[in-house]
């Protein structure tokens, strides 16, 4: 495969196909996101999967281990391209395509999908060990906060009181992400866990495999999930300055993600260090009973 291949125009299909064909890709890939964005109404459902779907192909791009780092910033490039498009009306990606009402109909910014390429390509090249503190709220501010302030003005809150919620909820979902993943991460050589947090617990190293068997790695560990529940305390504080619509979808995600970082805060130390050890996330059932307890509150 070819970086070129992730950004290539298939052949031309109908609106409605494309919107069919996203829906099932969104399915597929996220029973959580699938079933939060399932209430919207269908304008705003579709927007909100078009957005998904080109996150979850930038983010293709930037993990295909199939590809050169050179390919992979060949084919971020290309998106970056292909959204300037966008914003010209001269979209040609079957997903970039979907955006386009979107994009007139929200007032979304060409800004924040950038962003979410910059993000992506933060994992290319050299990859992130132990970023500074500063580098690490500017990673997850691309990869995560950027997505909700997307988000945000497609579920209706398109001004300040949504780009406090995605900022806090981007970190609180990005955080218990990297807490989730940070035994994945470490054999890929990637550690997101901030340097001054580590070298507050007593860890000098960065090398992700050494620092995952350090004997202090759950301390700080722990303490990087505490900063995540701070995260969904400020999130809950700026769901309940939304409108309630337009907070629903965002309370669902908030709560699978809140309920997979307590599942794993319960885990013993023994069971955190070790990477064998499943995390007990939230099943589908559980995702669903969320979902329609918050959507139909």
């Amino acid at each position: 495969m070819s970086a070129s291949d992730h950004v290539n125009t298939p052949a031309p299909s109908s609106p409605a196909a494309e919107r069919r064909k996203i829906a099932k890709q969104v399915r597929k890939a996220s029973t959580s996101f699938y079933w939060a964005m399932r209430i919207l109404p269908k304008e705003r459902r579709h927007a909100i999967f078009a957005v998904y779907a080109f996150c979850r192909q930038v983010d293709d791009i930037a993990d295909d281990d199939g590809l050169t780092i050179e390919d992979r910033k060949v084919g971020l490039e290309n998106w970056r391209r292909e959204i300037d498009e966008l914003y010209v009306d001269r979209p040609e990606h079957p997903t970039a395509r979907a955006l386009l009402p979107a994009v007139a109909k929200f007032d979304l910014e060409k800004a924040d999908f950038h962003a979410v390429i910059d993000g992506m390509e933060m994992d290319l090249g050299s990859p992130i060990r132990a970023p500074q503190r500063p580098t690490f709220d500017i990673y997850c501010d691309r990869v995560a906060c950027a997505v909700g302030r997307l988000c945000v003005k497609i579920f209706g809150e398109p001004g300040e009181r949504g780009r406090v919620l995605a900022n806090a909820e981007g970190r609180a979902l990005q955080i218990t992400n990297i807490l989730r993943d940070v035994h994945e991460d470490a054999e890929r050589g990637r550690l997101y866990f901030p340097q001054e947090l580590l070298e507050d617990r007593g860890i000098f190293i960065t090398k992700p495999q050494d620092v995952v068997v350090h004997p202090k790695f759950v301390a700080a560990w722990r303490t990087l999930a505490s900063e995540a529940a701070g995260w969904y305390q400020k999130a809950d504080l700026a769901l309940a300055q939304c409108e309630p619509e337009a907070a629903k979808p965002a309370r669902i995600m908030l709560e699978v993600y809140r309920a997979n970082l307590e599942r794993m805060r319960a885990l013993s130390d023994r069971e955190i260090a070790d990477p064998l050890v499943s995390k007990r996330l939230v099943s589908k059932a559980g995702k669903l009973w969320i979902a329609f307890r918050h959507g139909l509150g």
